[in-house]
C-alpha cells in the first residue's frame, strides 16, 4: 500500500511538472468545406479555441479530396480557396481589431459574403457607426484641429482613399454630394475592384449566367 501511494506521489508530481501548453503556444487547424458546416459554425468554434484553450492562432485549410466517399466531395471538387480568405480575413477582425464573432455572423447571416471581404461587408452594414477605420479616424481628427479637409488633404495625411471616400464628407465639390445606399457603394467598389479572388468570383459568377 505504501510503495502505491509513493507510486501515486511521483505520478502527480511529473504531471505538474509538465507543461500544459507549448511554450510558443498552441495553434489548431480546421479543414473547411469536408462537410456542411457553415462560416458561422467555424468561427464560433475558433472564438471556443480562443478563448477556453488560449489558443495562440487558429488556421483554415480549404478541404482537397483526395478518396472516393459518398459523405465528402467528389474528387476534382474545386478547393474553396476563396471562403478559406475570407474565413482568415474574419479570423484577423476579431483578434487584432476586437470584433466579436456575433458581430460578423449570425444565425439569418450564417455565412460570409463571397464577393466583398468581412470588413467591407460590416461597413456596408453599419453606415451609421461612421466605419472609416481607427487610424484614419485618429488622423482626421487631429488634422481638423487645424482646418477643414479635402480630398487632396486626406490623401497628403496617409488616409486610403479608396474605400473609405464613400463613407466620407470633406470640404469639397469634387465628390458625390447625394447619400448613397449600400449597395450602390458595394457595386461602385467592386466596379473598380482588383482584388486577389476577383478574377475568380468573376469566373465562379459567369457560371450562373
Amino acid at each position: 500500500m505504501k510503495k502505491e501511494l509513493n507510486r501515486y506521489k511521483n505520478e502527480r508530481k511529473i504531471i505538474k511538472s509538465t507543461p500544459k501548453y507549448a511554450p510558443a503556444g498552441q495553434s489548431t487547424q480546421m479543414i473547411v468545406g469536408a462537410t456542411g458546416e457553415t462560416d458561422k459554425d467555424i468561427m464560433y468554434s475558433a472564438t471556443h479555441f480562443y478563448k477556453n484553450f488560449n489558443m495562440k492562432r487558429v488556421y483554415y485549410s480549404g478541404y482537397v479530396p483526395v478518396a472516393e466517399d459518398s459523405r465528402l466531395p467528389s474528387i476534382g471538387s474545386q478547393v474553396p480557396m476563396l471562403r478559406e480568405n475570407r474565413l482568415y480575413q474574419t479570423d484577423w477582425l476579431m483578434r487584432l481589431y476586437g470584433f466579436a464573432e456575433n458581430e460578423i455572423l449570425k444565425n439569418e447571416r450564417p455565412n460570409l459574403d463571397d464577393d466583398i471581404d468581412p470588413k467591407l461587408s460590416w461597413a456596408l452594414r453599419n453606415m451609421h457607426l461612421f466605419p472609416v477605420g481607427l487610424k484614419s479616424v485618429q488622423k482626421i481628427v487631429n488634422a481638423r484641429k487645424f482646418r477643414k479637409l479635402n480630398w487632396d488633404h486626406l490623401k497628403k495625411i496617409g488616409v486610403a482613399l479608396n474605400r473609405a471616400k464613400y463613407f466620407m464628407i470633406c470640404d469639397s465639390r469634387n465628390w458625390e454630394s447625394r447619400d448613397l445606399d449600400a449597395e450602390k457603394i458595394k457595386g461602385m467598389i467592386l466596379q473598380n475592384s482588383v482584388g486577389k479572388f476577383r478574377n475568380q468570383y468573376s469566373t465562379q459568377l459567369s457560371l450562373f449566367n
